[in-house]
């Protein structure tokens, strides 16, 4: 399987656009949402093509192919709009053997050294065999491997990038990961995932 993953949309249409044209182009599988889709909350600034109405007439034709979780800035209204699930803070998927734990990162944090993840505060509980970590919340793109030796990868921000980071998504195909700018641009690839 192939699947693009993208994170804090906030509510761009235009960047939407984009973000689809790849999921398309790349032939993609499923759309790996991280959550903030449509609001762009009240510490970010309005974002190029700031439509949200048009990005769920975008995103709900392919709900059947999008796996989404909650970001802080996505509120149950979203959920009316939207055809596919969002209010979960995290999601978990496995592919061919592989294990993905994804989450938006306001909740579920990916920070500690020890390659535990930290909740409001108190631990998760033990996740055994994942292999990667997917997390959004900061718009900075991160891929890396933590102390445990679990790949941590942040997409970056679709719309408002911040920390110099470029505006990006992540791509997981044959057991990597990869790193894109929204031109397309190849930034970043991982080791093989076990």
């Amino acid at each position: 399987m192939k699947y693009l993953i993208a994170s804090d949309i906030h509510g761009s249409a235009s960047c939407c656009r984009k973000l689809l044209s790849h999921f398309s182009e790349m032939g993609c599988d499923y759309l790996v949402l991280l959550g903030d889709i449509l609001y762009h909350g009240p510490r970010n600034q309005l974002p190029d093509g700031y439509d949200p109405k048009i990005v769920v007439e975008l995103l709900n034709p392919l709900s059947q192919r999008i796996i989404a979780c909650r970001g802080n800035c996505d509120a149950e209204v979203d959920q009316m709009v939207l055809k596919f699930p969002l209010m979960s803070d995290y999601t978990c998927i496995a592919d061919d053997g592989v294990r993905f734990f994804c989450t938006h990162g306001h909740v579920y944090s990916p920070e500690r050294a020890d390659g535990s993840f930290a909740v409001e505060g108190s631990m998760l509980p033990q996740l055994y065999g994942i292999s990667a970590v997917f997390y959004g919340h900061t718009h900075i793109q991160v891929l890396e491997k933590n102390k445990a030796g679990v790949l941590v990868c942040n997409p970056g921000s679709v719309s408002l990038p911040k920390g110099g980071s470029p505006a990006g998504f992540a791509l997981y195909e044959n057991r990597q990961v990869m790193l894109f700018d929204m031109a397309g641009t190849k930034l970043a690839v991982s080791d093989k995932l076990n």
